[in-house]
C-alpha cells in the first residue's frame, strides 16, 4: 500500500494520480553533488483545507467555509462534514494530549506483539517486544546461525518463531565479531520499517479478507470505547458501533499510502474510524472514481476522521507527511514525552506519524 508513481508520464495519470504528485515529499536537487542538507521542494498548499482553522473561525463566530458545515454530537466539540462527501466527518483535536500519548505508546509496544501479525511476519516470523528490543540495541539474528555457546547467559534471547530456523533478539556485541557470516539486522532498523500491524480480527493481505481462524488479540477495550463514542456522529440512528478489526499503519518521512478503496467490510453503512497521531500529514478524499478530482486536508495528531456510506466508495490516501520542525505540529506531544522513560517514544514520533483504522467488519 505503500508506493511510488515513478515511470508514470503525467499524460497517463488519473486526477487522483496527480494530486498525489502534486504533495508528495521531493527533494531540491540543487546541493545533489554537495554534502549539504537536501532540502524539500516547497509545496503550494494553498488548497489544502484546513479544520483546525475552521474549527477556530467557527469557535469564535460560527462562521464556516462554503461546503463545509457543521453537527453536534455527543462530543466537546463539532463535528465537521464536506456537502460534496456524503458520509464523510471530521473531528478536529478530538483526541485529549494524554490519549494521544497513550495510544502512540500502545502502537508502539503493544499493538504488534504475536498473535498481532505486521509486515515483518513474511520474513521474520512473528516478533516478540520489537520495541524494548530497539531501546535496548538488540540485534535479530537467524537462530541457526549463532550457536547457544556464544549467547551471553544473561540475555535469554527472545525465540521469534518456534522452530530452529527461527529468529532471536541478542546483544548487539554478540554478533559484531561474526557480522560477516552472520545474517542479522538493528531491531531500531525494523521498528523503522514496521508499516502495519492488525488487531483484532486479521486481515489476510495476499487473499484481502479477514480470516476470523488466526489468532488474535482483543482491540482494547478503551480503544473500543473512545471509537464507539467518536463513532457515533455516523452511525445510524439506534445502533452502536463494534469495533471488530483495526488496521494500524506506521509513516516514516518520505512514506506515501497510495489511492485505495476499503471495501471489504460486509456493511458500509458503519463508518471505518480513523485515529492520526504523530507528525502532521495531508489527507486526500477523492470521489468513486481515480479521475474524480480528490480534496486535500490536513490531518494532525489528535484529529478523527469518520468514513461511511457513500464516503466509503470514494478512494482517499495520504501522499505526505511533514516531518521538518516548522510543519511537524507536535510541540505538546514533544512536552509529554519530555521524561526519561518517553525518550524512545519521542524520538520516533518525531519523524513519524501512527493511523489507527478502526472497523466493524460485519
Amino acid at each position: 500500500m505503500y508506493g511510488s508513481d515513478k515511470g508514470t508520464d503525467d499524460s497517463e495519470r488519473t486526477a487522483f494520480r496527480r494530486a498525489e504528485k502534486k504533495y508528495k515529499l521531493y527533494y531540491d536537487d540543487t546541493y545533489k553533488s554537495s554534502k549539504k542538507k537536501k532540502l524539500p521542494k516547497q509545496v503550494d498548499l494553498s488548497e489544502v483545507i484546513d479544520f483546525k482553522r475552521i474549527l477556530e473561525c467557527y469557535n469564535q463566530d460560527g462562521a464556516l467555509p462554503l461546503g463545509v458545515n457543521a453537527t453536534k454530537c455527543d462530543l466537546d466539540g463539532p463535528v465537521f462534514c464536506l456537502e460534496n462527501r456524503p458520509g464523510f466527518y471530521f473531528i478536529s483535536g478530538a483526541l485529549s494530549l494524554e490519549e494521544q500519548c497513550q495510544w502512540i505508546r500502545e502502537s508502539l509496544k503493544d499493538f504488534p506483539q504475536p498473535p498481532n501479525r505486521t509486515n515483518h511476519n513474511a520474513i521474520y516470523g512473528p516478533i516478540q517486544d520489537l520495541f524494548i528490543a530497539a531501546k535496548e540495541k538488540k540485534v535479530l539474528v537467524e537462530d541457526n546461525e549463532i550457536s547457544a555457546s556464544n549467547v551471553d547467559s544473561d540475555t535469554e534471547p527472545s525465540l521469534i518463531n518456534g522452530n530452529s530456523n527461527g529468529w532471536k533478539f541478542v546483544e548487539e556485541n554478540t554478533v559484531s565479531s561474526r557480522r560477516g557470516t552472520c545474517k542479522s539486522v538493528p531491531a531500531s532498523a525494523l521498528l523503522r520499517k514496521l508499516r502495519w500491524s492488525t488487531l483484532g480480527l486479521q486481515f489476510d493481505w495476499s487473499k484481502r479478507s479477514y480470516d476470523i481462524s488466526l489468532p488474535h488479540n482483543e482491540i482494547p477495550s478503551a480503544l473500543c470505547q473512545l471509537t464507539k463514542r467518536m463513532a457515533a456522529a455516523a452511525m445510524p440512528t439506534g445502533e452502536e458501533f463494534k469495533p471488530e478489526a483495526a488496521i494500524v499503519n506506521y509513516f516514516a518521512s518520505g512514506d506515501t499510502l497510495g489511492g485505495h478503496l476499503d471495501d471489504m467490510e460486509a456493511d458500509w453503512s458503519k463508518p471505518i474510524v480513523s485515529l492520526s497521531l504523530g507528525c502532521k500529514a495531508i489527507f486526500l478524499l477523492g470521489g468513486k472514481s481515480r479521475q474524480d478530482l480528490p480534496v486535500a486536508m490536513f490531518l494532525r495528531s489528535g484529529d478523527v476522521v469518520l468514513m461511511a456510506g457513500e464516503a466509503r466508495e470514494c478512494f482517499h490516501g495520504v501522499p505526505r507527511i511533514f516531518t521538518d520542525e516548522e510543519s511537524e505540529e507536535i510541540s505538546l506531544l514533544e512536552k509529554r514525552f519530555s521524561s526519561r522513560d518517553d525518550l524512545h517514544f519521542l524520538e520516533y514520533i518525531r519523524t513519524s506519524r501512527i493511523n489507527i483504522n478502526i472497523r466493524q467488519v460485519f
